[in-house]
Protein backbone atom coordinates (compact mmCIF):
# COMPACT_ATOMS: atom_id res chain seq x y z
CA UNK A 1 0.00 0.00 0.00
CA UNK A 2 1.29 3.53 -0.57
CA UNK A 3 2.73 5.24 2.43
CA UNK A 4 0.58 7.90 3.88
CA UNK A 5 2.40 11.22 4.38
CA UNK A 6 1.76 11.16 8.04
CA UNK A 7 4.51 8.62 8.21
CA UNK A 8 6.21 8.47 4.87
CA UNK A 9 7.74 11.90 5.35
CA UNK A 10 9.07 11.24 8.82
CA UNK A 11 12.54 9.68 9.01
CA UNK A 12 13.14 7.53 12.04
CA UNK A 13 14.73 9.47 14.91
CA UNK A 14 17.87 8.10 16.48
CA UNK A 15 17.03 5.91 19.44
CA UNK A 16 18.80 6.76 22.68
CA UNK A 17 19.54 3.77 24.84
CA UNK A 18 19.74 3.94 28.63
CA UNK A 19 23.19 4.21 30.16
CA UNK A 20 24.12 1.22 32.34
CA UNK A 21 23.90 2.11 36.02
CA UNK A 22 26.34 -0.55 37.24
CA UNK A 23 29.69 -1.91 36.13
CA UNK A 24 30.46 -5.60 35.74
CA UNK A 25 32.64 -7.27 38.33
CA UNK A 26 36.10 -7.59 36.75
CA UNK A 27 36.62 -10.92 38.50
CA UNK A 28 33.50 -12.49 37.03
CA UNK A 29 33.06 -13.87 33.56
CA UNK A 30 31.96 -11.24 31.03
CA UNK A 31 28.33 -11.32 29.99
CA UNK A 32 26.88 -9.88 26.80
CA UNK A 33 25.31 -6.47 27.07
CA UNK A 34 21.53 -6.69 27.31
CA UNK A 35 19.73 -4.68 24.64
CA UNK A 36 16.23 -3.73 25.83
CA UNK A 37 14.91 -3.16 22.32
CA UNK A 38 12.58 -5.70 20.70
CA UNK A 39 14.43 -8.20 18.52
CA UNK A 40 13.20 -9.93 15.33
CA UNK A 41 10.78 -12.73 16.14
CA UNK A 42 10.28 -11.69 19.75
CA UNK A 43 6.80 -11.54 21.31
CA UNK A 44 7.40 -7.89 22.17
CA UNK A 45 8.07 -7.03 18.53
CA UNK A 46 4.93 -8.84 17.36
CA UNK A 47 2.84 -6.97 19.91
CA UNK A 48 4.43 -3.65 18.94
CA UNK A 49 3.82 -4.25 15.24
CA UNK A 50 0.20 -5.27 15.71
CA UNK A 51 -0.48 -2.41 18.13
CA UNK A 52 0.86 0.27 15.82
CA UNK A 53 -0.81 -1.33 12.81
CA UNK A 54 -4.09 -0.88 14.70
CA UNK A 55 -3.20 2.69 15.63
CA UNK A 56 -2.37 3.59 12.04
CA UNK A 57 -5.54 1.92 10.83
CA UNK A 58 -7.64 3.92 13.32
CA UNK A 59 -5.89 7.20 12.47
CA UNK A 60 -6.60 7.14 8.76
CA UNK A 61 -9.98 5.48 9.04
CA UNK A 62 -10.99 8.62 10.93
CA UNK A 63 -9.02 11.28 9.07
CA UNK A 64 -10.69 10.68 5.70
CA UNK A 65 -14.00 9.28 6.94
CA UNK A 66 -16.14 12.06 5.46
CA UNK A 67 -14.47 12.31 2.06
CA UNK A 68 -16.62 9.61 0.43
CA UNK A 69 -19.72 11.03 2.12
CA UNK A 70 -19.61 14.50 0.60
CA UNK A 71 -22.37 13.96 -2.00
CA UNK A 72 -24.60 12.52 0.77
CA UNK A 73 -23.85 15.44 3.07
CA UNK A 74 -24.63 17.91 0.31
CA UNK A 75 -27.95 16.22 -0.48
CA UNK A 76 -29.11 15.76 3.12
CA UNK A 77 -27.87 19.01 4.67
CA UNK A 78 -28.42 21.13 1.53
CA UNK A 79 -24.75 22.07 1.20
CA UNK A 80 -22.63 23.16 -1.72
CA UNK A 81 -19.58 21.01 -2.51
CA UNK A 82 -17.37 23.78 -1.10
CA UNK A 83 -19.26 23.80 2.20
CA UNK A 84 -19.26 20.02 2.55
CA UNK A 85 -15.54 19.80 1.72
CA UNK A 86 -14.72 21.60 4.96
CA UNK A 87 -15.58 18.42 6.85
CA UNK A 88 -12.43 16.97 5.28
CA UNK A 89 -10.33 20.13 5.32
CA UNK A 90 -11.01 20.89 9.00
CA UNK A 91 -9.48 17.59 10.12
CA UNK A 92 -6.42 18.13 7.92
CA UNK A 93 -5.94 21.67 9.24
CA UNK A 94 -6.24 20.47 12.83
CA UNK A 95 -3.59 17.82 12.23
CA UNK A 96 -1.28 20.26 10.45
CA UNK A 97 -1.49 22.83 13.24
CA UNK A 98 -1.01 20.35 16.09
CA UNK A 99 1.63 17.96 14.77
CA UNK A 100 4.70 20.00 15.84
CA UNK A 101 3.50 20.95 19.36
CA UNK A 102 2.30 17.42 20.11
CA UNK A 103 5.56 15.90 18.88
CA UNK A 104 7.34 18.15 21.38
CA UNK A 105 4.97 17.10 24.19
CA UNK A 106 5.76 13.45 23.53
CA UNK A 107 9.37 14.17 24.52
CA UNK A 108 8.11 15.13 27.98
CA UNK A 109 5.14 12.87 28.65
CA UNK A 110 6.06 9.75 26.71
CA UNK A 111 5.14 8.27 23.33
CA UNK A 112 2.70 5.63 24.60
CA UNK A 113 0.73 8.07 26.74
CA UNK A 114 0.41 10.61 23.93
CA UNK A 115 -0.64 7.97 21.40
CA UNK A 116 -3.21 6.49 23.78
CA UNK A 117 -4.78 9.85 24.59
CA UNK A 118 -4.74 10.80 20.90
CA UNK A 119 -6.47 7.72 19.52
CA UNK A 120 -9.16 7.51 22.21
CA UNK A 121 -9.90 11.23 22.03
CA UNK A 122 -10.30 10.95 18.25
CA UNK A 123 -12.56 7.90 18.61
CA UNK A 124 -14.68 9.65 21.26
CA UNK A 125 -15.30 12.50 18.83
CA UNK A 126 -16.07 9.99 16.07
CA UNK A 127 -18.80 8.43 18.22
CA UNK A 128 -20.45 11.85 18.54
CA UNK A 129 -20.25 12.82 14.86
CA UNK A 130 -23.26 10.75 13.64
CA UNK A 131 -25.51 12.73 16.00
CA UNK A 132 -24.53 16.20 14.78
CA UNK A 133 -27.28 18.10 13.05
CA UNK A 134 -25.60 21.10 11.42
CA UNK A 135 -22.51 21.87 9.37
CA UNK A 136 -20.87 24.24 11.88
CA UNK A 137 -20.84 21.62 14.65
CA UNK A 138 -19.64 18.94 12.25
CA UNK A 139 -16.73 21.09 11.03
CA UNK A 140 -15.76 22.11 14.58
CA UNK A 141 -15.71 18.50 15.77
CA UNK A 142 -13.72 17.39 12.72
CA UNK A 143 -11.16 20.11 13.45
CA UNK A 144 -10.80 18.87 17.04
CA UNK A 145 -10.54 15.33 15.74
CA UNK A 146 -7.64 16.37 13.50
CA UNK A 147 -5.85 17.90 16.50
CA UNK A 148 -6.29 14.65 18.41
CA UNK A 149 -5.12 12.54 15.48
CA UNK A 150 -1.89 14.57 15.25
CA UNK A 151 -0.66 12.70 18.33
CA UNK A 152 -0.22 9.47 16.40
CA UNK A 153 1.94 10.33 13.37
CA UNK A 154 3.85 12.77 15.58
CA UNK A 155 5.00 10.03 17.96
CA UNK A 156 4.57 6.56 16.46
CA UNK A 157 7.73 6.64 14.35
CA UNK A 158 9.80 7.88 17.30
CA UNK A 159 8.36 5.08 19.45
CA UNK A 160 9.37 2.46 16.89
CA UNK A 161 12.88 3.88 16.51
CA UNK A 162 13.41 3.86 20.28
CA UNK A 163 11.85 0.50 21.14
CA UNK A 164 12.67 -1.74 18.15
CA UNK A 165 16.10 -3.16 17.37
CA UNK A 166 17.55 -1.79 14.08
CA UNK A 167 17.49 -5.27 12.52
CA UNK A 168 13.70 -5.40 13.00
CA UNK A 169 12.94 -1.74 12.31
CA UNK A 170 12.26 -1.93 8.54
CA UNK A 171 9.55 -4.56 8.92
CA UNK A 172 8.02 -2.76 11.90
CA UNK A 173 7.94 0.52 9.99
CA UNK A 174 6.50 -1.20 6.95
CA UNK A 175 3.60 -2.72 8.88
CA UNK A 176 2.82 0.63 10.51
CA UNK A 177 2.79 2.38 7.14
CA UNK A 178 0.58 -0.40 5.79
CA UNK A 179 -1.89 0.30 8.58
CA UNK A 180 -1.92 3.96 7.59
CA UNK A 181 -2.54 3.23 3.95
CA UNK A 182 -5.15 0.54 4.49
CA UNK A 183 -6.92 2.85 6.93
CA UNK A 184 -6.89 5.73 4.46
CA UNK A 185 -8.46 3.63 1.74
CA UNK A 186 -10.81 1.50 3.86
CA UNK A 187 -12.16 4.52 5.77
CA UNK A 188 -13.32 6.03 2.51
CA UNK A 189 -14.71 2.70 1.27
CA UNK A 190 -16.47 1.74 4.51
CA UNK A 191 -18.17 5.08 5.04
CA UNK A 192 -19.14 5.39 1.38
CA UNK A 193 -20.59 1.90 1.01
CA UNK A 194 -22.54 2.04 4.28
CA UNK A 195 -23.78 5.56 3.49
CA UNK A 196 -24.99 4.38 0.09
CA UNK A 197 -27.31 1.91 1.84
CA UNK A 198 -28.20 3.62 5.12
CA UNK A 199 -27.19 7.29 4.92
CA UNK A 200 -24.21 9.40 5.98
CA UNK A 201 -24.84 9.06 9.72
CA UNK A 202 -24.62 5.28 9.45
CA UNK A 203 -21.43 5.65 7.41
CA UNK A 204 -19.79 7.72 10.14
CA UNK A 205 -21.05 5.33 12.82
CA UNK A 206 -19.49 2.36 11.02
CA UNK A 207 -16.12 4.10 10.86
CA UNK A 208 -16.38 5.09 14.55
CA UNK A 209 -17.04 1.50 15.65
CA UNK A 210 -14.24 0.12 13.49
CA UNK A 211 -11.85 2.75 14.87
CA UNK A 212 -12.86 1.97 18.46
CA UNK A 213 -11.98 -1.69 17.93
CA UNK A 214 -8.60 -0.67 16.50
CA UNK A 215 -7.95 1.69 19.43
CA UNK A 216 -8.77 -1.00 21.99
CA UNK A 217 -6.47 -3.44 20.19
CA UNK A 218 -3.69 -0.84 20.22
CA UNK A 219 -4.02 -0.23 23.96
CA UNK A 220 -4.18 -3.93 24.84
CA UNK A 221 -1.22 -4.89 22.68
CA UNK A 222 1.24 -2.01 23.03
CA UNK A 223 4.17 -3.04 25.28
CA UNK A 224 5.51 -0.82 28.04
CA UNK A 225 8.23 1.55 26.77
CA UNK A 226 11.70 0.39 27.76
CA UNK A 227 13.99 3.00 26.24
CA UNK A 228 12.10 6.28 26.54
CA UNK A 229 13.76 8.94 28.72
CA UNK A 230 11.67 12.08 29.32
CA UNK A 231 13.22 15.41 28.50
CA UNK A 232 12.18 19.04 28.97
CA UNK A 233 10.10 20.88 26.42
CA UNK A 234 12.05 23.91 25.23
CA UNK A 235 9.73 26.19 23.21
CA UNK A 236 12.51 28.66 22.41
CA UNK A 237 14.78 25.98 20.96
CA UNK A 238 11.85 24.49 19.03
CA UNK A 239 10.96 27.89 17.58
CA UNK A 240 14.58 28.52 16.59
CA UNK A 241 14.78 25.16 14.81
CA UNK A 242 11.47 25.62 13.00
CA UNK A 243 12.22 29.16 11.80
CA UNK A 244 15.69 28.04 10.72
CA UNK A 245 14.18 25.32 8.54
CA UNK A 246 11.68 27.74 7.02
CA UNK A 247 14.54 30.11 6.16
CA UNK A 248 16.41 27.34 4.31
CA UNK A 249 15.60 27.88 0.59
CA UNK A 250 15.89 24.21 -0.37
CA UNK A 251 13.72 23.01 2.52
CA UNK A 252 11.19 25.76 1.79
CA UNK A 253 10.95 24.55 -1.82
CA UNK A 254 10.41 20.96 -0.66
CA UNK A 255 7.68 22.07 1.75
CA UNK A 256 6.03 23.99 -1.10
CA UNK A 257 6.17 20.94 -3.38
CA UNK A 258 4.51 18.77 -0.75
CA UNK A 259 1.76 21.36 -0.39
CA UNK A 260 1.24 21.68 -4.17
CA UNK A 261 1.18 17.96 -4.92
CA UNK A 262 -1.31 17.40 -2.10
CA UNK A 263 -3.43 20.30 -3.37
CA UNK A 264 -3.99 18.26 -6.54
CA UNK A 265 -4.68 15.04 -4.65
CA UNK A 266 -7.04 16.73 -2.21
CA UNK A 267 -8.96 18.50 -4.97
CA UNK A 268 -9.37 15.42 -7.15
CA UNK A 269 -10.33 12.92 -4.47
CA UNK A 270 -12.65 15.36 -2.69
CA UNK A 271 -14.61 16.29 -5.81
CA UNK A 272 -14.52 13.08 -7.83
CA UNK A 273 -17.42 11.55 -5.90
CA UNK A 274 -19.66 14.46 -6.91
CA UNK A 275 -18.78 14.00 -10.55
CA UNK A 276 -19.36 10.25 -10.58
CA UNK A 277 -22.82 10.35 -8.98
CA UNK A 278 -23.95 13.13 -11.34
CA UNK A 279 -24.79 12.97 -15.06
CA UNK A 280 -23.53 11.61 -17.38
CA UNK A 281 -22.05 8.86 -15.14
CA UNK A 282 -24.93 8.57 -12.61
CA UNK A 283 -23.13 5.93 -10.52
CA UNK A 284 -24.67 4.74 -7.25
CA UNK A 285 -22.99 6.09 -4.10
CA UNK A 286 -21.48 2.72 -3.15
CA UNK A 287 -20.01 2.20 -6.63
CA UNK A 288 -18.67 5.76 -6.75
CA UNK A 289 -16.95 5.19 -3.38
CA UNK A 290 -15.18 2.12 -4.78
CA UNK A 291 -13.12 4.47 -6.95
CA UNK A 292 -10.82 4.91 -3.94
CA UNK A 293 -9.40 1.45 -4.68
CA UNK A 294 -7.28 3.25 -7.30
CA UNK A 295 -5.34 4.55 -4.29
CA UNK A 296 -3.36 1.29 -4.32
CA UNK A 297 -1.64 2.49 -7.51
CA UNK A 298 0.52 4.47 -5.12
CA UNK A 299 2.11 1.17 -4.04
CA UNK A 300 3.89 0.81 -7.36
CA UNK A 301 4.67 4.51 -7.63
CA UNK A 302 6.11 4.69 -4.12
CA UNK A 303 8.32 1.66 -4.72
CA UNK A 304 9.47 2.97 -8.09
CA UNK A 305 10.19 6.52 -6.92
CA UNK A 306 13.67 5.62 -5.60
CA UNK A 307 14.65 4.05 -8.94
CA UNK A 308 13.24 7.02 -10.85
CA UNK A 309 15.19 9.40 -8.62
CA UNK A 310 18.40 7.41 -9.09
CA UNK A 311 18.01 7.48 -12.87
CA UNK A 312 16.73 11.03 -13.40
CA UNK A 313 17.98 12.83 -10.29
CA UNK A 314 15.71 14.54 -7.78
CA UNK A 315 14.57 17.36 -10.04
CA UNK A 316 14.22 15.04 -13.04
CA UNK A 317 11.97 12.77 -10.98
CA UNK A 318 9.93 15.77 -9.88
CA UNK A 319 9.47 16.92 -13.48
CA UNK A 320 8.37 13.38 -14.40
CA UNK A 321 5.88 13.35 -11.51
CA UNK A 322 4.47 16.74 -12.49
CA UNK A 323 4.12 15.70 -16.15
CA UNK A 324 2.39 12.42 -15.21
CA UNK A 325 -0.02 14.18 -12.86
CA UNK A 326 -0.85 16.89 -15.40
CA UNK A 327 -1.43 14.30 -18.15
CA UNK A 328 -3.80 12.42 -15.86
CA UNK A 329 -5.75 15.59 -15.13
CA UNK A 330 -6.20 16.31 -18.83
CA UNK A 331 -7.42 12.75 -19.46
CA UNK A 332 -10.23 13.19 -16.94
CA UNK A 333 -11.76 16.14 -18.83
CA UNK A 334 -13.89 14.17 -21.36
CA UNK A 335 -17.10 12.57 -20.06
CA UNK A 336 -15.67 9.09 -20.44
CA UNK A 337 -15.48 6.70 -17.49
CA UNK A 338 -12.53 4.67 -18.88
CA UNK A 339 -10.54 7.84 -19.58
CA UNK A 340 -11.42 9.21 -16.15
CA UNK A 341 -10.20 6.00 -14.49
CA UNK A 342 -6.98 6.03 -16.53
CA UNK A 343 -6.47 9.69 -15.68
CA UNK A 344 -6.99 8.94 -11.98
CA UNK A 345 -4.36 6.20 -12.17
CA UNK A 346 -1.85 8.66 -13.65
CA UNK A 347 -2.74 11.38 -11.12
CA UNK A 348 -2.25 8.94 -8.24
CA UNK A 349 1.03 7.60 -9.62
CA UNK A 350 2.39 11.08 -10.30
CA UNK A 351 1.31 12.35 -6.90
CA UNK A 352 2.95 9.53 -4.94
CA UNK A 353 6.14 9.78 -6.96
CA UNK A 354 6.41 13.51 -6.34
CA UNK A 355 5.54 13.16 -2.67
CA UNK A 356 8.06 10.35 -2.08
CA UNK A 357 10.88 12.23 -3.81
CA UNK A 358 10.17 15.49 -1.95
CA UNK A 359 9.64 13.93 1.48
CA UNK A 360 12.76 11.77 1.23
CA UNK A 361 14.77 14.87 0.25
CA UNK A 362 13.68 16.65 3.44
CA UNK A 363 15.47 14.10 5.63
CA UNK A 364 18.63 14.30 3.52
CA UNK A 365 18.64 18.10 3.34
CA UNK A 366 18.09 18.93 7.02
CA UNK A 367 21.44 18.81 8.81
CA UNK A 368 19.84 19.18 12.25
CA UNK A 369 16.36 18.99 13.72
CA UNK A 370 15.28 16.35 11.20
CA UNK A 371 12.16 15.48 13.17
CA UNK A 372 11.04 19.13 13.07
CA UNK A 373 11.87 19.38 9.35
CA UNK A 374 9.75 16.33 8.63
CA UNK A 375 6.93 17.65 10.81
CA UNK A 376 6.99 20.92 8.85
CA UNK A 377 6.73 18.96 5.61
CA UNK A 378 3.83 17.03 7.08
CA UNK A 379 2.12 20.26 8.14
CA UNK A 380 2.56 21.77 4.65
CA UNK A 381 1.25 18.54 3.15
CA UNK A 382 -1.97 18.63 5.12
CA UNK A 383 -2.43 22.34 4.50
CA UNK A 384 -2.30 21.40 0.81
CA UNK A 385 -4.94 18.73 1.39
CA UNK A 386 -7.22 21.29 3.04
CA UNK A 387 -6.55 23.91 0.38
CA UNK A 388 -7.10 21.50 -2.50
CA UNK A 389 -10.31 20.12 -1.03
CA UNK A 390 -11.87 23.51 -0.28
CA UNK A 391 -10.76 25.37 -3.43
CA UNK A 392 -11.30 22.39 -5.72
CA UNK A 393 -14.84 21.86 -4.41
CA UNK A 394 -15.68 25.54 -4.75
CA UNK A 395 -14.37 25.53 -8.31
CA UNK A 396 -16.52 22.48 -9.06
CA UNK A 397 -19.60 24.22 -7.69
CA UNK A 398 -18.97 27.23 -9.94
CA UNK A 399 -17.53 25.67 -13.09
CA UNK A 400 -17.96 21.92 -12.87
CA UNK A 401 -15.16 19.39 -13.19
CA UNK A 402 -13.28 21.70 -15.58
CA UNK A 403 -12.93 24.18 -12.72
CA UNK A 404 -11.46 21.54 -10.40
CA UNK A 405 -9.00 20.45 -13.09
CA UNK A 406 -8.00 24.08 -13.64
CA UNK A 407 -7.18 24.41 -9.92
CA UNK A 408 -5.12 21.22 -9.99
CA UNK A 409 -3.25 22.19 -13.18
CA UNK A 410 -2.44 25.57 -11.65
CA UNK A 411 -0.90 23.77 -8.67
CA UNK A 412 1.23 21.66 -11.04
CA UNK A 413 2.28 24.78 -12.95
CA UNK A 414 3.43 26.33 -9.66
CA UNK A 415 5.25 23.08 -8.80
CA UNK A 416 7.05 23.32 -12.14
CA UNK A 417 8.12 26.87 -11.25
CA UNK A 418 9.37 25.80 -7.81
CA UNK A 419 11.36 22.92 -9.33
CA UNK A 420 12.79 25.17 -12.05
CA UNK A 421 13.78 27.68 -9.36
CA UNK A 422 15.71 24.86 -7.66
CA UNK A 423 17.43 23.98 -10.93
CA UNK A 424 18.55 27.59 -11.46
CA UNK A 425 19.72 27.87 -7.84
CA UNK A 426 21.76 24.65 -8.17
CA UNK A 427 23.45 25.88 -11.35
CA UNK A 428 24.29 29.20 -9.75
CA UNK A 429 25.77 27.40 -6.76
CA UNK A 430 27.94 25.24 -9.01
CA UNK A 431 29.06 28.30 -10.98
CA UNK A 432 29.98 30.14 -7.78
CA UNK A 433 32.09 27.19 -6.61
CA UNK A 434 33.87 27.06 -9.95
Amino acid sequence: MPADPATASLPAPVAVLPTPTSRPNPTSAPTPTSDPRHLPGSPGLRRTQLALFGAGLATFLLLYSTQALLPNLSANLHLTPGQASWTVSAASIGLAVAVIPISALSERFGRTRIMSVAVFAAVAIALVLPFTGDLTTLIALRGLQGVALAGLPATAMAFLAEEVHPSALPSAMGLYVAGNSIGGMSGRLLSGVVAGAYGWRAGLAAVAVASLLCAVAFRVLIPRARCFRPGPVNPRALWHTVTGHLANPLLARLFALGLLFMTVFGAVYTVLGYRLVAAPFDLPQALASSIFVVYVVGTVASAASARIGARLGRRGALYAAITTTAAGLVLTLPDSLPLTLLGLVLITAGFFTGHCVASASVGRTATHGRAQASALYLAAYYVGNSLGGAVGASAYHGNGWDGTVAVALTAMLLATGVTAWGTVAARRSLAARA
